[in-house]
């Protein structure tokens, strides 16, 4: 990857950040890194390219502090790339772009919390059914890191939200006018409502959205949920899952979705796009049921 940036682009952080990352392939070993992909047999075999292309990407990843190398074999030496903090400060960009994707590539540019059925948005999604969620952990709604997934339940209901808040006026402007955004409210009281069927049915609820955790605490307190809440405002999640997101009030929002996950962290059953919150609340119970029977997706 030849080095671009000119004397008089010194001053533009925009050509100085594409001189590290403007490279095609090199935000997609982030993409892959985030997911999770560290092993470079793993990454040559995501990505199809040669093993001297790969070697060269990271390499100048490695150089501009964008990964690190990590040991997991002496003998002979072998290293996982994993992202440091400025790798991490990278993600933003990859949720920014697969949002531009979804709404002006696939979509028709409008701001959308949902998307259609049969859309190349909800088969990304769908084809989640049977992959890992990596390791990682989000800040629930007491300031404390969390793991996603429960390590006391079977299986792990993550019912993923636009954004609910305490009081009305926090919501931001037209949020009532987003496709799919309203109703979060409705979702989380319904998840309240049937906790005990869940948790008789071996299952944990989390509540996932991009808020911060104090606005996600003021919400949970006010509507007395039993269920923590994760806030993923680091889009470590978002980006590890690529799930999809759209852009409210200058944030990245998820759009509404839930999956199903299982203690090896493998995602077994999915619902996207929601479009009757009561209804996909009574979906995911009987997901959860079926697959403590192994009668569900993989049983």
């Amino acid at each position: 990857m030849a080095r671009r940036t000119s004397l008089e682009d010194s001053g533009c952080a925009i050509a100085q950040a594409l001189d590290v990352v403007g490279d095609w392939w090199t935000l997609l070993i982030v993409r892959d890194t985030a997911r999770g992909v560290h092993r470079f047999d793993e990454l040559q075999r995501e990505l199809g390219l040669s093993r001297k292309v790969l070697t060269e990407r990271l390499r100048l990843l490695v150089e501009a502090g964008v990964l690190v190398r990590v040991p997991y074999q002496e003998r002979p030496a072998r290293f996982e790339y994993r992202l440091t903090p400025r790798g991490r400060a990278l993600l933003p960009v990859l949720v920014a772009l697969q949002d531009w994707g979804d709404a002006w590539v696939l979509g028709d540019g409008d701001t959308t919390a949902t998307a259609g059925e049969s859309s190349a948005e909800a088969r990304r999604v769908h084809a989640l059914v049977g992959t890992r969620l990596p390791g990682l952990l989000l800040v629930d709604d007491r300031g404390a890191p969390r793991d996603p997934v429960a390590d006391d339940a079977p299986y792990t209901v993550l019912h993923c939200v636009p954004g609910a808040f305490a009081r009305p006026d926090a919501y931001p402007p037209d949020w009532t006018d987003i496709p799919g955004a309203p109703g979060c409210t409705l979702e989380s009281r319904a998840y309240r409502d049937r906790l005990a069927g869940f948790r008789a049915a071996g299952a944990a609820v989390h509540g996932v959205s991009t808020q911060r955790p104090d606005e996600q605490r003021a919400f949970a307190r006010e509507e007395r949920l039993g269920f923590p809440l994760l806030s993923d405002a680091g889009l470590a999640l978002i980006t590890a899952l690529r799930l999809p997101t759209f852009r409210s009030a200058g944030v990245s929002r998820l759009k509404r979705l839930t999956l199903v996950v299982d203690r090896e962290r493998v995602v077994r059953q999915v619902q996207y796009p929601v479009t009757d919150v009561v209804a996909s609340v009574e979906e995911a119970l009987s997901s959860v049921r079926r697959l403590g029977e192994g009668t569900g997706p993989d049983g």
